[in-house]
Protein backbone atom coordinates (compact mmCIF):
# COMPACT_ATOMS: atom_id res chain seq x y z
CA UNK A 1 0.00 0.00 0.00
CA UNK A 2 1.44 3.34 -1.09
CA UNK A 3 0.18 6.34 0.82
CA UNK A 4 1.65 9.82 0.53
CA UNK A 5 -0.19 11.78 3.24
CA UNK A 6 1.30 12.27 6.70
CA UNK A 7 -2.14 12.17 8.32
CA UNK A 8 -5.16 9.87 8.04
CA UNK A 9 -8.71 10.17 9.35
CA UNK A 10 -10.23 7.67 11.75
CA UNK A 11 -12.84 6.89 9.07
CA UNK A 12 -10.08 5.95 6.64
CA UNK A 13 -8.37 3.77 9.22
CA UNK A 14 -11.63 2.05 10.12
CA UNK A 15 -12.23 1.22 6.46
CA UNK A 16 -8.69 -0.15 6.07
CA UNK A 17 -8.29 -1.69 9.52
CA UNK A 18 -7.60 -5.20 8.27
CA UNK A 19 -5.38 -4.31 5.33
CA UNK A 20 -2.30 -6.59 5.43
CA UNK A 21 0.11 -3.78 4.58
CA UNK A 22 -0.90 -1.56 7.50
CA UNK A 23 0.73 -1.56 10.95
CA UNK A 24 -0.83 0.47 13.76
CA UNK A 25 1.06 1.78 16.77
CA UNK A 26 -0.35 3.09 20.01
CA UNK A 27 2.01 5.77 21.38
CA UNK A 28 0.00 6.99 24.36
CA UNK A 29 2.23 8.18 27.19
CA UNK A 30 2.19 10.38 30.27
CA UNK A 31 5.30 12.27 31.34
CA UNK A 32 3.83 12.49 34.86
CA UNK A 33 3.14 8.74 35.05
CA UNK A 34 5.34 6.77 32.62
CA UNK A 35 3.38 3.53 33.17
CA UNK A 36 0.01 5.03 32.34
CA UNK A 37 0.20 4.79 28.56
CA UNK A 38 0.90 1.09 28.51
CA UNK A 39 -1.78 0.46 31.11
CA UNK A 40 -4.29 2.34 28.96
CA UNK A 41 -3.19 0.35 25.93
CA UNK A 42 -3.59 -2.99 27.70
CA UNK A 43 -7.10 -1.97 28.77
CA UNK A 44 -8.31 -0.66 25.42
CA UNK A 45 -6.72 0.06 22.04
CA UNK A 46 -7.44 0.06 18.32
CA UNK A 47 -7.63 -3.56 17.09
CA UNK A 48 -4.28 -4.84 15.89
CA UNK A 49 -2.27 -1.98 17.36
CA UNK A 50 1.11 -2.59 18.95
CA UNK A 51 2.40 -0.41 21.77
CA UNK A 52 5.56 1.70 21.66
CA UNK A 53 6.67 3.40 24.86
CA UNK A 54 8.31 6.83 24.69
CA UNK A 55 10.96 5.96 27.27
CA UNK A 56 11.52 2.29 26.49
CA UNK A 57 11.10 2.18 22.70
CA UNK A 58 11.20 5.64 21.17
CA UNK A 59 14.21 6.85 23.22
CA UNK A 60 17.48 5.51 24.58
CA UNK A 61 18.90 5.78 28.09
CA UNK A 62 19.57 9.25 29.45
CA UNK A 63 23.23 10.24 29.64
CA UNK A 64 25.00 13.30 31.04
CA UNK A 65 24.36 15.08 27.76
CA UNK A 66 21.95 14.40 24.93
CA UNK A 67 18.74 15.47 26.62
CA UNK A 68 15.89 13.71 28.43
CA UNK A 69 14.81 11.63 25.45
CA UNK A 70 17.84 10.72 23.30
CA UNK A 71 17.06 9.04 20.00
CA UNK A 72 16.73 5.25 20.30
CA UNK A 73 19.46 2.84 19.27
CA UNK A 74 18.78 2.38 15.57
CA UNK A 75 19.40 -1.37 15.43
CA UNK A 76 17.33 -2.14 18.52
CA UNK A 77 14.49 0.05 17.32
CA UNK A 78 14.58 -1.50 13.85
CA UNK A 79 14.46 -5.00 15.35
CA UNK A 80 11.35 -4.03 17.31
CA UNK A 81 9.68 -2.70 14.17
CA UNK A 82 10.56 -5.88 12.29
CA UNK A 83 9.04 -7.99 15.09
CA UNK A 84 5.87 -5.94 14.76
CA UNK A 85 5.52 -6.65 11.07
CA UNK A 86 6.98 -3.50 9.55
CA UNK A 87 8.63 -3.97 6.17
CA UNK A 88 10.89 -1.14 5.10
CA UNK A 89 9.31 1.14 2.46
CA UNK A 90 6.32 -1.21 2.13
CA UNK A 91 4.26 -1.21 5.32
CA UNK A 92 2.08 1.84 5.90
CA UNK A 93 2.60 2.72 9.56
CA UNK A 94 -0.09 4.65 11.44
CA UNK A 95 0.71 6.17 14.83
CA UNK A 96 -1.76 7.51 17.36
CA UNK A 97 -1.87 8.90 20.90
CA UNK A 98 -4.30 10.95 22.97
CA UNK A 99 -2.04 13.99 23.36
CA UNK A 100 -2.51 16.07 20.22
CA UNK A 101 0.22 14.19 18.30
CA UNK A 102 2.83 14.77 21.03
CA UNK A 103 4.10 11.18 21.01
CA UNK A 104 2.68 9.82 17.75
CA UNK A 105 4.63 12.47 15.85
CA UNK A 106 7.83 11.24 17.49
CA UNK A 107 7.28 7.85 15.84
CA UNK A 108 6.28 9.57 12.58
CA UNK A 109 9.50 11.57 12.58
CA UNK A 110 11.70 8.64 13.64
CA UNK A 111 10.48 6.53 10.74
CA UNK A 112 11.04 9.39 8.30
CA UNK A 113 14.51 9.86 9.78
CA UNK A 114 15.21 6.17 9.14
CA UNK A 115 14.11 6.53 5.53
CA UNK A 116 10.61 5.06 5.84
CA UNK A 117 8.18 7.55 4.30
CA UNK A 118 5.14 5.30 4.52
CA UNK A 119 3.98 6.69 7.87
CA UNK A 120 1.15 8.91 9.12
CA UNK A 121 -0.46 10.03 12.35
CA UNK A 122 -4.13 9.46 13.14
CA UNK A 123 -6.11 12.70 13.12
CA UNK A 124 -7.98 13.11 16.41
CA UNK A 125 -6.01 10.29 17.98
CA UNK A 126 -7.53 7.64 20.22
CA UNK A 127 -10.10 10.05 21.63
CA UNK A 128 -11.36 10.79 18.12
CA UNK A 129 -11.55 7.07 17.42
CA UNK A 130 -13.67 6.59 20.53
CA UNK A 131 -15.87 9.57 19.66
CA UNK A 132 -16.59 7.95 16.31
CA UNK A 133 -17.62 4.78 18.16
CA UNK A 134 -15.19 2.64 16.23
CA UNK A 135 -14.13 -0.72 17.74
CA UNK A 136 -11.55 -1.15 20.49
CA UNK A 137 -10.11 -4.25 22.11
CA UNK A 138 -7.90 -5.46 24.94
CA UNK A 139 -6.49 -8.33 22.86
CA UNK A 140 -2.73 -7.95 22.38
CA UNK A 141 -1.37 -8.68 18.90
CA UNK A 142 1.18 -11.43 18.46
CA UNK A 143 4.68 -11.01 17.08
CA UNK A 144 4.72 -10.68 13.32
CA UNK A 145 7.75 -11.07 11.08
CA UNK A 146 8.82 -8.07 9.06
CA UNK A 147 12.07 -6.69 7.66
CA UNK A 148 12.83 -3.11 8.61
CA UNK A 149 16.20 -2.06 7.22
CA UNK A 150 17.01 1.47 8.42
CA UNK A 151 18.52 4.07 6.15
CA UNK A 152 19.28 7.02 8.48
CA UNK A 153 18.82 10.44 6.91
CA UNK A 154 21.52 12.19 8.91
CA UNK A 155 20.79 15.55 7.28
CA UNK A 156 17.52 15.64 9.26
CA UNK A 157 19.25 16.20 12.62
CA UNK A 158 21.67 18.72 14.07
CA UNK A 159 23.77 18.64 17.23
CA UNK A 160 24.41 21.29 19.85
CA UNK A 161 27.50 22.64 18.12
CA UNK A 162 25.58 23.19 14.91
CA UNK A 163 22.87 25.07 16.80
CA UNK A 164 25.49 27.09 18.65
CA UNK A 165 27.23 28.08 15.42
CA UNK A 166 24.08 28.90 13.46
CA UNK A 167 21.67 30.37 16.03
CA UNK A 168 22.61 33.95 15.16
CA UNK A 169 22.73 33.43 11.41
CA UNK A 170 20.26 35.29 9.21
CA UNK A 171 20.08 32.14 7.10
CA UNK A 172 18.79 29.98 9.97
CA UNK A 173 15.43 29.96 11.72
CA UNK A 174 15.66 28.40 15.18
CA UNK A 175 12.22 27.30 16.39
CA UNK A 176 11.33 26.69 20.05
CA UNK A 177 8.23 24.46 20.15
CA UNK A 178 7.36 24.74 23.84
CA UNK A 179 4.53 26.70 25.43
CA UNK A 180 5.16 30.44 25.44
CA UNK A 181 5.54 30.61 29.24
CA UNK A 182 8.37 28.09 29.12
CA UNK A 183 9.93 29.85 26.14
CA UNK A 184 9.91 33.13 28.08
CA UNK A 185 11.28 31.44 31.19
CA UNK A 186 8.24 32.37 33.27
CA UNK A 187 7.50 28.74 34.10
CA UNK A 188 9.68 25.64 33.95
CA UNK A 189 8.01 22.47 35.28
CA UNK A 190 10.61 19.97 34.04
CA UNK A 191 14.11 21.27 33.38
CA UNK A 192 16.51 22.78 35.92
CA UNK A 193 17.05 26.00 34.00
CA UNK A 194 14.32 28.19 32.48
CA UNK A 195 14.47 30.19 29.27
CA UNK A 196 15.29 29.50 25.63
CA UNK A 197 18.23 29.23 23.27
CA UNK A 198 19.32 32.75 22.22
CA UNK A 199 17.89 33.73 18.85
CA UNK A 200 15.03 31.21 18.93
CA UNK A 201 11.49 32.10 17.88
CA UNK A 202 8.48 30.60 19.61
CA UNK A 203 6.03 28.44 17.66
CA UNK A 204 4.14 26.41 20.32
CA UNK A 205 3.44 22.86 19.15
CA UNK A 206 -0.14 22.94 20.44
CA UNK A 207 -0.98 25.46 17.72
CA UNK A 208 -0.89 22.62 15.18
CA UNK A 209 -4.17 21.08 16.41
CA UNK A 210 -7.41 22.14 18.02
CA UNK A 211 -8.19 21.32 21.65
CA UNK A 212 -9.63 17.94 20.62
CA UNK A 213 -6.48 16.85 18.86
CA UNK A 214 -7.63 17.39 15.27
CA UNK A 215 -5.25 18.95 12.79
CA UNK A 216 -6.03 22.55 11.92
CA UNK A 217 -6.64 23.09 8.17
CA UNK A 218 -3.60 22.80 5.93
CA UNK A 219 -4.04 26.44 4.93
CA UNK A 220 -3.43 27.40 8.56
CA UNK A 221 -0.38 25.14 8.71
CA UNK A 222 1.04 26.99 5.72
CA UNK A 223 0.17 30.38 7.18
CA UNK A 224 2.03 29.56 10.40
CA UNK A 225 5.29 29.21 8.50
CA UNK A 226 4.93 31.92 5.86
CA UNK A 227 7.65 34.10 7.36
CA UNK A 228 10.16 31.24 7.33
CA UNK A 229 9.87 29.99 3.80
CA UNK A 230 12.79 32.09 2.60
CA UNK A 231 15.12 30.86 5.32
CA UNK A 232 17.71 28.41 4.10
CA UNK A 233 17.62 26.27 7.23
CA UNK A 234 14.95 25.58 9.86
CA UNK A 235 16.02 23.97 13.13
CA UNK A 236 13.31 22.86 15.52
CA UNK A 237 13.63 22.01 19.21
CA UNK A 238 11.50 21.66 22.34
CA UNK A 239 12.29 20.38 25.82
CA UNK A 240 13.65 16.98 24.83
CA UNK A 241 13.11 16.49 21.10
CA UNK A 242 9.62 14.97 21.36
CA UNK A 243 6.95 17.64 20.85
CA UNK A 244 9.22 19.44 18.37
CA UNK A 245 8.19 16.64 16.02
CA UNK A 246 4.65 18.04 16.01
CA UNK A 247 6.03 21.22 14.46
CA UNK A 248 8.06 19.16 11.99
CA UNK A 249 4.83 17.41 11.03
CA UNK A 250 3.18 20.81 10.57
CA UNK A 251 6.05 21.97 8.38
CA UNK A 252 5.74 18.82 6.28
CA UNK A 253 2.00 19.34 5.84
CA UNK A 254 2.72 22.92 4.80
CA UNK A 255 5.01 21.59 2.09
CA UNK A 256 8.23 22.52 3.86
CA UNK A 257 10.29 19.36 4.24
CA UNK A 258 13.63 20.96 5.08
CA UNK A 259 13.06 21.26 8.84
CA UNK A 260 15.74 19.68 11.02
CA UNK A 261 15.47 18.38 14.58
CA UNK A 262 17.84 19.19 17.40
CA UNK A 263 17.17 15.91 19.26
CA UNK A 264 18.68 16.91 22.58
CA UNK A 265 16.78 20.20 22.57
CA UNK A 266 16.63 22.48 25.63
CA UNK A 267 17.43 19.68 28.09
CA UNK A 268 20.69 18.97 26.24
CA UNK A 269 21.51 22.65 25.75
CA UNK A 270 21.32 23.44 29.47
CA UNK A 271 23.20 20.27 30.49
CA UNK A 272 26.41 22.15 29.66
CA UNK A 273 25.53 24.93 32.14
CA UNK A 274 24.25 22.95 35.12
Amino acid sequence: MKHTSSIVSNQWLFENLNHPDIAIFDCRFSLANPQEGKQQYETSHIPGAYYLDLNQDLSSKVQQHGGRHPLPDIEEFSDKLSAMGVNYEETFVIAYDDSRFAFASRLWWLLRYLGHKQVAVLDGGFNGWLASEFPVTDILPTSCKGAFIPQPQTQMIVDRETVKNSKDSSHTALIDSRDNERYQGLREPIDKIAGHIPGAMNYPWKEVTDSNGYLLPREQQSQRWEKLENDREIIVYCGSGVTACVNLLSLDLAGINTGKLYPGSWSDWISYYE
